[in-house]
């Protein structure tokens, strides 16, 4: 496939919820690679952007809750167009914290669905950034001293050193 010249913007919901001390991430297939994705689509007139995520969380997981005004982060991937073609696209995405999902909803029997644990979510997507950013985000809400114990090292590292570990 060959990039294509523009680049388009969707806007993304980051499923999560706590199930007891564990952080999860909910995963959808996509409609036509069946890979692991999270709800993403373009842009809503007259709709804010993280709305326009809540929306295709709703849609195509049947899920609500409550959405983060500010997005956590953006990723990148390749969209297959006509023929050979693939526009590049720019994924700005919001934490969504899961309160209901939907018996039925719009793309229920389109797509497959499941809970995952950040780590597990992290490694079942395929671009690189969401992976980093999925990891990044289930690490900053983690329970317990071994989670506290990353999160202090990390923040040691960006401090005093200027370092990223990944």
């Amino acid at each position: 496939m060959k990039p294509a010249k523009t680049v388009g913007i969707q806007y993304a919901a980051l499923p999560w919820r706590q199930a007891g001390r564990r952080l999860e991430i909910l995963l959808i297939t996509s409609r036509e690679t069946r890979r692991w994705v999270i709800p993403k689509g373009w842009p809503m007139k007259g709709r804010a952007p993280q709305e326009a995520a809540a929306i295709e969380a709703q849609e195509e997981a049947g899920i609500s809750g409550e959405i983060d005004p500010v997005a956590i982060g953006s990723y990148r991937y390749l969209k297959g167009v006509k023929g050979d073609e693939a526009l590049p696209i720019q994924v700005i995405v919001f934490a969504l914290k899961v309160h209901s999902q939907l018996e039925h909803w719009k793309e229920k029997d389109q797509r497959q669905f499941n809970w995952f644990r950040y780590r597990k979510a992290a490694m079942l997507v395929v671009e690189p950034n969401l992976r980093r950013l999925i990891r990044d985000f289930g690490a900053a809400r983690a329970y317990g001293p071994l989670a506290s114990a990353a999160r202090l090292g990390r923040w040691m590292d960006a401090a005093f050193f200027g370092l990223r570990r990944d």
